[in-house]
């Protein structure tokens, strides 16, 4: 098996293989994993660890990288041009300590009936959407990919687009 327990500071000229995995799955920094080639391996990284679409591992030799692929996953989005609604739709998300990804004009967190509900409450409807989940990391997490509190997608090319683009992309809905 496969011992990835390095997270490669530059990317490698030669990408070998990636792995997708979900948002939980990214959170891990020791687990096992099937990697998209279909051969097993275990990341094995420093404790508090967490991954990011884009992030490539390597073995302690450097003889095989992998790059990271955030998984599509069902999302609830709401897109909003009046940002005063906008801010109090992510002010009772949070409070409800709810991952968010953000964008000027949007925010998405994983769906769920009675978020969606409260949401709806507040005169937004959520649309159902499948996409990579790159929520916003916590305050005291340091920069990990979201420098200046704003997305960098990434572009993996193993055959499924950029899916935090897809949220830029997914119907809009005109409000205020």
């Amino acid at each position: 098996m496969i011992r990835l327990d390095r997270k490669q500071d530059a990317a490698p000229a030669l990408i070998h293989t990636t792995v997708t995995l979900d948002f939980d799955a990214r959170q891990k920094s020791r687990q096992r994993v099937v990697l998209d080639d279909g051969r097993e391996a275990g990341i094995q990284l420093a404790r508090g660890s967490v991954l990011v679409d884009g992030d490539v591992l390597t073995d302690a030799e450097r003889s095989v990288c992998v790059r990271v692929a955030a998984a599509p996953e069902a999302l609830s989005y709401v897109h909003c041009h009046d940002r005063l609604l906008l801010n109090r739709i992510c002010y009772h998300l949070g409070n409800r300590h709810v991952p968010l990804q953000v964008t000027c004009e949007a925010v998405a967190y994983r769906h769920d009936h009675v978020l969606d509900a409260m949401v709806a409450g507040l005169g937004v409807t959520p649309r159902a959407c499948c996409c990579a989940f790159q929520p916003e990391p916590g305050a005291y997490e340091g920069h990990a990919h979201a420098a200046g509190g704003h997305h960098h997608p990434h572009s993996h090319g193993h055959g499924h687009a950029d899916h935090t683009a897809a949220l830029d992309e997914t119907p809009r809905q005109a409000h205020g």
